[in-house]
């Protein structure tokens, strides 16, 4: 039996399924210190990085080195631009049979830290939670050789507040109904939603390693705006047509939709993480 727990948060509502009724005290612990702690984590953050898919293949094949065998299922491309720690390419596979989706990252920034992210995975799986994968929150950190170490956080106040902020969390027993040693709390998204999970790995495999604050990059981003030198209004309606037929040309030549091209080449010219 499951119990739908509706949340008004920041203007969104919030469906938060509980196994058991009796959990409900510590499911609205969870929201307390969800809406209480780190509320300083501005939405526009997570704004700021755009996924997009490339490409899709309704039935392809990968090897699952959990299983070590092949398995077959749908296959999807990702790219995405961190305003954070820049550039990347993503794969995710779909497996029905099994119920759980791997997140791959497939092409990383540069930097030897990211290098090392290279062909990692997360796993999400399927939850007691009706259409809901959970993934055990682990995060990436790096000692001062720039090696990398993952731990599973034990506390939800280890977790980032842009997780905490914009995810729905709850315990390992409550998503899976089973208890395991060192497996505390778990993110859940539902099956199909894809670009959730994609985030989730930037968040707990990227954002923890960056050498640059979200806070420092924005202020960094906001700077250069200002130093723009200002365009008369009776010559910027003919530049922007000028710029707009160039900027289509290049979308055109190079196979992406015009908003894409528009940052793409914004990026070059500012010189915004790439």
């Amino acid at each position: 039996m499951f119990v739908k727990l509706i949340i008004k948060k920041r203007g969104f509502k919030r469906a938060i399924a509980v196994a058991n009724p009796l959990n409900l005290s510590i499911q609205l612990s969870i929201l307390k210190c969800q809406t209480e702690k780190q509320v300083d984590v501005p939405l526009q953050y997570l704004n700021q990085i755009k996924i997009t898919r490339v490409e899709e293949r309704p039935n392809d094949a990968w090897f699952d080195l959990s299983l070590r065998q092949l398995r077959e299922g749908e296959v999807r491309f990702y790219r995405v631009k961190d305003f954070l720690t820049g550039k990347w390419l993503f794969k995710v596979c779909q497996d029905k049979e099994l119920n759980k989706a791997t997140v791959k990252a497939v092409k990383c920034p540069p930097g030897k830290r990211f290098a090392q992210l290279e062909g990692n995975t997360m796993l999400f799986q399927k939850s007691q939670i009706e259409e809901l994968y959970y993934d055990i929150i682990s995060l990436t950190h790096a000692d001062e050789n720039d090696k990398l170490h993952r731990k599973i956080i034990t506390n939800l106040e280890e977790a980032p507040a842009t997780i905490r902020e914009h995810f729905q969390i709850v315990p390992y027993e409550e998503a899976t109904g089973k208890k395991a040693p060192g497996k505390n709390w778990v993110t859940i998204s539902k099956a199909e939603d894809e670009k959730s999970m994609i985030l989730l790995f930037i968040l707990e495999r990227a954002w923890t390693i960056s050498t640059v604050s979200p806070e420092d990059k924005m202020e960094t981003i906001r700077l250069r705006e200002e130093l723009k030198p200002p365009i008369s209004l009776y010559v910027r309606p003919k530049i922007e047509r000028v710029v707009h037929m160039k900027v289509k040309a290049h979308a055109d030549e190079n196979n992406m939709n015009v908003s894409d091209a528009y940052r793409s080449l914004i990026e070059s010219v500012l010189g915004v993480a790439s």
